[in-house]
C-alpha cells in the first residue's frame, strides 16, 4: 500500500495516484494538525518578526485566542534579557543562514505576572533564495507556587478563555460542542483543559470543574453555568437562582 504522498482510497476501496495539488493539500494539513498538538508554546514569524501563525500552547500563554495573535510582532509580546543576543539572528537573516540560536526572554501575560523562559529561534525557509522565516519554540522556566492569597485563589487564576471552557464543561458540553462555541478546535479545548489539570493536580474533567467552583472560578449561583466574573448582579427584587 502507497504512502497517502502517492495514493488515496477511491469510493471502492482502490488506491490510485493523487494529484499534485491534493497532495499539497494532504501534506499541509497534516503539519498544521501536528502544529496544533505541539505542548510546547510555538509560532511561525516572517523575517521582521510578524507573528503568520502561532499553536493554541502560545495562545493559552498570552490567555487570548490563536487569530489574535496573528499579525501581531513576536518583538512585543517578549523581551530578551540580553539584547546583543538578537544580533546572532540578524546577521543569520541577513546572509540567509539557516541555523538555531536560544535566547532568554520575558513576558507580562494577561495574568500580569512577569514569566521568564528560554526562546528557541530556528531560521528556517521553504525556497533557498526566498526570504527566510522564523520558527519560535518557547520553552517557560518553572516558578515557584506563589502562597495562597484572595489573587491567585480568585477568578483572576484563570485567563478568559480558561474560565468560559470551564462552564461550558461543568454544563456537560463536549470537546466539540465547547470548541464550536468559544472558537478553538477540539484538540485547542482539550489543550486547555489538560493544562488546568496539571495545574491544579486533578486527573478528571468532573473533578476540575468541582475544582473551578471552589476556586472561585465558577459562579454557585448561575444556571447554566458561567464564570463568576461574567454573573450579572442581582437587584434586590430579583428572586435567587
Amino acid at each position: 500500500m502507497g504512502t497517502p504522498e502517492h495514493q488515496v482510497s477511491g469510493e471502492d476501496g482502490t488506491w490510485s495516484p493523487t494529484p499534485d495539488g491534493d497532495q499539497a493539500v494532504f501534506w499541509r494539513n497534516q503539519a498544521t494538525v501536528l502544529f496544533d498538538r505541539i505542548p510546547l508554546p510555538v509560532a511561525l514569524c516572517d523575517a521582521k518578526g510578524t507573528i503568520l501563525s502561532a499553536n493554541h500552547a502560545m495562545a493559552s500563554e498570552w490567555g487570548t485566542l490563536v487569530g489574535r495573535l496573528v499579525g501581531r510582532s513576536a518583538r512585543d509580546l517578549f523581551s530578551p534579557t540580553a539584547e546583543r543576543r538578537l544580533d546572532p539572528i540578524s546577521e543569520a537573516l541577513r546572509l540567509r543562514r539557516r541555523s538555531r540560536y536560544p535566547v532568554e526572554v520575558s513576558w507580562c501575560p494577561a495574568a500580569g505576572v512577569e514569566r521568564r523562559g528560554e526562546m528557541t529561534i530556528d531560521v528556517i525557509g521553504d525556497v533557498p533564495d526566498g526570504p527566510p522565516n522564523l520558527l519560535l519554540i518557547l520553552h517557560v522556566f518553572e516558578e515557584p507556587a506563589a502562597p495562597p492569597t484572595a489573587q491567585t485563589t480568585g477568578p483572576g487564576q484563570t485567563s478568559d478563555i480558561e474560565a468560559r471552557i470551564l462552564a461550558l464543561a461543568a454544563a456537560g458540553c463536549t470537546s466539540t460542542h465547547i470548541a464550536t462555541e468559544v472558537g478553538l478546535t477540539a484538540d485547542g479545548v482539550n489543550y486547555h483543559l489538560a493544562r488546568l489539570s496539571r495545574r491544579w493536580g486533578v486527573k478528571n474533567r468532573t473533578a476540575l470543574v468541582a475544582r473551578a467552583y471552589v476556586k472561585g472560578v465558577l459562579s454557585p449561583q448561575a444556571w447554566p453555568p458561567a464564570p463568576a466574573a461574567a454573573e450579572p448582579a442581582r437587584g434586590p427584587a430579583d428572586p435567587p437562582r
